[in-house]
């Protein structure tokens, strides 16, 4: 017979609503992600989105032929419109040449100088006319196969525990009422947990030797083609924004989330302080959120103060990508694990949880190099 009785001694409660809930009103980066279907194995692989941007670059241009790379000639049909970045000049895709070139052809000026497409140029797409009476094969490809990557799940492991002296002083009320306020507690250190590595832990395998690890935002954002942009030393500002947002935009991403230091939120939030629009509902999330409209999207972004992002970094990313999975059966949960004899209650919360970064080349572009937020205040001040 234990020394404490309480009534969910025998009850092994899942924590994972009640996880999800201190995630989503945590302000930090963590409360990006959302709960998603549970991983089927310790190396969860996710499908990646078919998000292929809806421009090209035109790298070379010989009369009425235009060269491109084959990721971007892959996006074109016959028939398909063309916009010229800066311009109103509208173009037709006439055929398409070989995988890299294409021929095109002027069907509205739209009163532009513009007769014919130069290197260099960044070319929007327009859409692609179809025919009635269409078939299969003649509108625009949106798979949703287009490549894949994975994490690796990692065990969260914490431990109530509440001595018979606690228990006897009932400061806090009932047992049941210690026991869930401290259960509370520990849930709020694992989430603080979650966002660090959520920001920098790295992929590493579960076997004999090694205990398995999820990768985070520099795991997946700095990778081999991953987008980038060096502020060199510059102030934070709605230049390097819209740069970075116009990455993301270009690869298919949708740009609304600015990630930063504190420090650095009130550096940006200086030159806004006259557009600024600062919410705190359920739906938005950081202890530092301004709601700004993107000058490349025309659409809103947040700005997530977190502290634990260096001061000279800064991210612009798209959230869509984000889930917060645990394994399959290996939730969040805590059960009775006190000792027989101990003077005492002890209740462990254990699970199994990996963090998705859908198509991270695509959604996350890194801004390094910042101007310390210090230096840029002190300056701002003078």
């Amino acid at each position: 017979m234990p020394l404490y009785a309480y009534s969910f001694q025998n009850v092994k409660r899942d924590l994972n609503d009640v996880l999800a809930t201190i995630v989503k009103d945590e302000p930090r980066f963590i409360a990006g992600f959302i709960p998603a279907a549970p991983a089927t194995q310790q190396k969860h692989e996710w499908l990646e989105d078919q998000i292929a941007g809806r421009s090209l670059s035109a790298t070379a241009v010989d009369a009425d032929t235009v060269t491109a790379s084959a990721a971007d000639v892959a996006k074109l049909k016959v028939g398909t419109l063309l916009t010229v970045k800066d311009d109103t000049v509208l173009f037709r895709v006439e055929s398409l040449a070989s995988a890299t070139t294409f021929t095109v052809a002027l069907v509205a000026a739209n009163g532009s100088a513009t007769t014919a497409v130069t290197a260099g140029k960044v070319l929007n797409i327009a859409g692609t006319p179809v025919k009635e009476g269409s078939a299969n094969g003649d509108g625009d490809d949106a798979g949703h196969l287009s490549g894949s990557d994975y994490n690796y799940t990692q065990i969260f492991r914490k431990d109530i525990v509440l001595s018979g002296s606690a228990l006897a002083i009932s400061l806090n009320g009932s047992v049941d009422n210690q026991i869930n306020r401290q259960t509370r507690i520990a849930l709020s250190e694992l989430t603080r947990d979650l966002n660090r590595l959520a920001l920098f832990g790295r992929r590493v395998q579960p076997s004999a030797a090694a205990k398995g690890e999820c990768g985070g935002l520099y795991c997946f954002g700095t990778q081999a083609g991953g987008l980038s942009i060096n502020a060199a030393d510059n102030t934070f500002d709605s230049f390097l924004i819209n740069d970075a947002a116009q990455a993301v935009l270009g690869e298919g991403g949708n740009p609304s989330q600015i990630l930063c230091s504190p420090g650095q939120a009130r550096v940006l939030s200086n030159e806004y302080k006259d557009q600024l629009r600062i919410v705190r509902e359920d739906q938005m999330r950081g202890a530092y959120v301004a709601v700004i409209v993107n000058e490349i999207t025309g659409r809103t972004m947040t700005i997530t103060a977190d502290p634990d992002l260096p001061d000279t970094e800064a991210w612009i990313n798209d959230v869509g990508g984000f889930e917060l999975c645990p394994l399959k059966d290996r939730g969040i949960t805590d059960e009775d694990t006190t000792p027989k004899g101990f003077d005492g209650i002890k209740r462990s919360a254990l699970g199994e949880l990996t963090l998705s970064f859908k198509n991270a080349r695509q959604r996350l572009c890194r801004v390094y190099g910042l101007k310390a937020s210090a230096v840029a205040l002190a300056a701002l001040r003078a």
